[in-house]
């Protein structure tokens, strides 16, 4: 993929669409073009973050690990993000994310990511948005579970 090619894709992204050309051409040189076969990890939960992928092909899982076991939260496709929270908390990866099939993206490192975040509202913006979609689909998850759980218990199908 060409720098010009990367540079249309990051425009078409709503995340960067208010990012002025010039800053988006410097992004798209930044960033690193990056394939990931089905199964293989982009990110490991517990790593350090330290760079965000932009999804150009390709789906991939986010699961988080529990008590009982993998927890698959949510499977991203082009044009989404993952990896930005780690790198907006300076945390450690919240989750794991797993390419279901083959994954194209682009790996935006963290110091070029912050840039932009800094020198452009818009994009803390459409990240804050986009945060927030992801806790009510999480919240919408455990209501459900929670729901399901009490069910079961009324049900004597497991204890309490």
């Amino acid at each position: 993929m060409s720098l010009k090619e990367e540079f249309e894709l990051l425009r078409r992204v709503p995340l960067f669409a208010e990012i002025e050309p010039s800053r988006l051409k410097l992004l798209a040189f930044l960033s690193e073009r990056v394939g990931f076969d089905p199964g293989r990890l982009i990110v490991r939960q517990g790593d350090t973050a330290d760079a965000a992928y932009l999804i150009i092909d390709g789906h991939a899982e986010v699961i988080a690990e529990a008590p009982s076991g993998p927890v698959i939260l949510a499977t991203l496709g082009p044009n989404e993000t993952v990896g930005e929270i780690g790198i907006l908390t300076n945390m450690p990866r919240n989750a794991t994310v797993r390419a279901q099939d083959r994954v194209i993206a682009l790996r935006i490192s963290k110091e070029p990511f912050m840039r932009m975040v800094r020198e452009f509202p818009n994009i803390s913006v459409s990240i804050m948005q986009e945060l927030a979609h992801r806790l009510d689909a999480v919240n919408n998850q455990l209501r459900t579970c929670m729901a399901e759980n009490k069910r079961l218990r009324e049900q004597g199908g497991i204890a309490a």
